[in-house]
């Protein structure tokens, strides 16, 4: 479920997302005002989010939602069934979460402490 505050919308790039308590919210980058919210209708604890092009992707309790990143609409779902839970780590070809950055990181720091034989 998506709630749009505002009658014109910002442009995407003027936008910073939050993901918490199965929520989404897209401030306005230059002001901090509220421009829409989104909440996963299944699941509950902690969103995972990335921004993929003009597609923001949210992780949710084992389920995964595209969400439209200019007006928060829901374009698509996908359960993951058999999945199981755990903590989500997003990337695509644009873009990746923190976590996947973080051990993209770690692994480039064990390669080259192998590499120097460290």
């Amino acid at each position: 479920m998506s709630t749009n505050t505002q009658s014109s919308d910002p442009s995407v790039s003027d936008l910073v997302f939050v993901g918490l308590n199965r929520r989404v919210a897209a401030l306005h980058r230059a002001t901090g005002q509220l421009i829409w919210s989104w909440k996963s209708p299944r699941g509950y604890g902690p969103v995972a989010v990335m921004l993929d092009g003009d597609r923001l992707i949210a992780s949710v309790h084992g389920y995964t939602y595209c969400i439209d990143a200019a007006n928060g609409a829901q374009l698509w779902q996908n359960t993951l069934s058999g999945f199981g839970l755990g903590v989500p780590c997003l990337t695509s070809f644009r873009s990746s979460s923190m976590a996947s950055s973080m051990l993209a990181q770690h692994a480039a720091n064990n390669q080259a402490s192998d590499s120097t034989g460290a």
